[in-house]
């Protein structure tokens, strides 16, 4: 289906950008992924090398300083390894099974970062990789997007266990509640968060807070996570039925055939695409500093995710 999603897909009308260290970076984050023992096997450094995590980074956030790329680059890293350990290795074949380590992660995250906490001895590597993450984006000095990002990572965690509910009891959800539901499970949020950390300027609370400011940052989320769904689908179908992709969801619950659901999703993306620029547009005409920083970061992603979903192996 990447031929499919390549022809159907819009390409984001953002320029294309990349970071230019990014190949230096790919080194040091393989290096902390291994070092923390997040994975330990060839198999799994040759699937996380295939996700090019590093790449994802450099072109959603080209403008950072090479250490907020390289946080960025290690929480796509942390992301892919915990979306693999329930997707693929079975953690996350029912809620039972994934509640401990979900525990033992969100214990992690109410330490907030905590410089003088002891090192989290739950959920093993994981614990330790997501205490650094915290840690690191503590040490940015910026309470409000640390906050920001600890809940985010809070609702991605809780929304792997409704996942987990899915596949036990093979169940396909509607469209509705899969695309609220997706926004969370996408790792999207967080990761636009540590993006945000590596911008001077953010918008006030007040700003950030508006209808129209909230209302684009979640389709955003959307592109991000719709895009990847087109582009995964082939290999999602390849290794067994998964519920959790927009074609699954769209077949379901319309009735439709593959072919129909895939136009479908492709259709929806492309709708979205061209009310988020309009959406876009119009708050860049009024926004401030903060505001256009906050549209330039999303506008990265977007495009970002589209060019790295070409060129990935990992949808392959």
């Amino acid at each position: 289906m990447r031929g499919f999603a390549l022809s159907a897909l819009h390409e984001p009308p953002f320029p294309a950008r990349r970071h230019a260290a990014v190949e230096l970076v790919a080194g040091e984050s393989a290096g902390w992924v291994v070092d923390l023992g997040l994975i330990d096997t060839p198999a799994g450094l040759r699937r996380l090398a295939g996700a090019h995590p590093v790449e994802l980074a450099g072109r959603a956030c080209p403008d950072a300083t090479v250490a907020d790329l390289r946080l960025l680059a290690d929480l796509i890293s942390w992301l892919f390894v915990m979306d693999d350990a329930c997707d693929e290795d079975g953690l996350g074949a029912s809620p039972t099974r994934l509640a401990p380590t979900v525990a033992a992660l969100l214990e992690v995250l109410d330490r907030h970062g905590d410089p003088v906490a002891p090192a989290p001895t739950g959920a093993g590597p994981l614990a330790v990789a997501l205490d650094d993450l915290c840690r690191r984006a503590r040490d940015r000095r910026r309470p409000a997007l640390l906050l920001r990002l600890v809940s985010q990572l809070r609702e991605y965690l809780l929304a792997l266990l409704w996942e987990a509910a899915n596949r036990e009891h093979r169940r396909v959800p509607g469209v509705a509640e899969y695309v609220q539901m997706r926004r969370h499970t996408g790792g999207a949020r967080p990761s636009f968060t540590l993006t945000d950390l590596a911008q001077p300027h953010v918008p006030g609370p007040d700003r950030r807070a508006e209808p129209a400011l909230a209302a684009l940052d979640a389709l955003a989320a959307d592109l991000v996570c719709w895009c990847n769904d087109l582009f995964s689908y082939d290999k999602e179908r390849a290794t067994g039925p998964d519920a959790h992709n927009l074609v699954t969801t769209i077949a379901g619950e319309a009735g439709r055939g593959e072919e129909a659901a895939l136009r479908a999703a492709a259709t929806r993306f492309n709708e979205s695409l061209a009310a988020y620029a309009e959406r876009d547009a119009a708050l860049a005409a009024t926004g401030d500093e903060g505001v256009r920083a906050f549209l330039t970061t999303r506008r990265n992603w977007i495009r970002a995710t589209y060019d790295w979903s070409r060129a990935a192996t990992r949808y392959a």
